[in-house]
């Protein structure tokens, strides 16, 4: 199997008089089409781990490599275009812009680096938001929303570009436990349909129990590293 990241030997210390290091020699690779889950205590580095493989935040020593791609030495340009063609992200806090109807919210990840949408395009956003249940309420603006309908909506939107990799943030953090089921099944089907590989930051261990793989990050270095036999003998 193709290993969409890999990270090795990661260390990330912040501060420069009092430093405080974060994470400690991470080794962690992450299959193609796999749908993983992280636990762990605030504090414990789970969320820096995800910012860093995303490129939004660069390791104090290691090397990672997105698809092949070592991301760790490039520059600021070449990391935007990759994380925009390759990551998805999905956030605990949705991040839509309110002054935005749910569809061009979706097409935004396409407009960054685009001209105008084409009909190719727009239609690509339009099956998204089928896909998340959302066709009937895609000319709604953001603010126009319940929650789970704008975090449906950020699924679509991290999506759009057709990521290899999707990156979550406790998706489901600020949501009730039947939208947190659905946006859960969402991202399964997603998982199986279009082979997208999931990492998600979950405190909520029904998701991430319903995970092939679970790993468990405490004080800055995994302390289990599991796959789930009971989810994966029941499929």
């Amino acid at each position: 199997m193709h290993s969409i990241v890999r990270l090795n030997n990661i260390t990330k210390t912040y501060g420069t008089l009092v430093k405080t290091q974060v994470l400690k020699g991470i080794n962690l690779s992450f299959e193609e089409g796999t749908f993983n889950s992280i636990i762990g205590a605030s504090g414990s580095g789970k969320s820096t781990l995800l910012n860093i493989m995303g490129t939004l935040d660069k390791p104090t020593q290691g090397e990672i490599y997105i698809d092949g791609i070592r991301t760790d030495t490039m520059r600021k340009n070449e990391l935007a275009e990759l994380r925009n063609k390759t990551i998805g992200f999905i956030f605990q806090f949705h991040y839509l812009l309110s002054e935005f109807t749910a569809i061009e919210n979706v097409l935004m990840p396409y407009m960054i680096g685009n001209s105008k949408p084409s009909k190719e395009i727009k239609k690509r956003a339009n099956e998204l938001l089928e896909l998340v249940g959302l066709a009937q309420v895609k000319n709604n603006f953001a603010n126009n929303m319940s929650g789970g309908q704008q975090q449906r909506t950020a699924i679509a939107r991290a999506l759009m570009n057709n990521p290899k990799l999707i990156l979550a943030d406790e998706p489901t953090g600020n949501l009730d436990s039947e939208s947190t089921e659905n946006i859960y099944n969402l991202l399964r089907n997603i998982n199986k349909e279009m082979k997208t590989t999931f990492v998600i930051i979950t405190h909520d261990n029904r998701i991430a129990e319903k995970a092939d793989r679970v790993l468990e990050i405490k004080d800055g270095k995994i302390a289990k590293d599991f796959l789930n036999e009971k989810l994966n003998s029941s499929l």
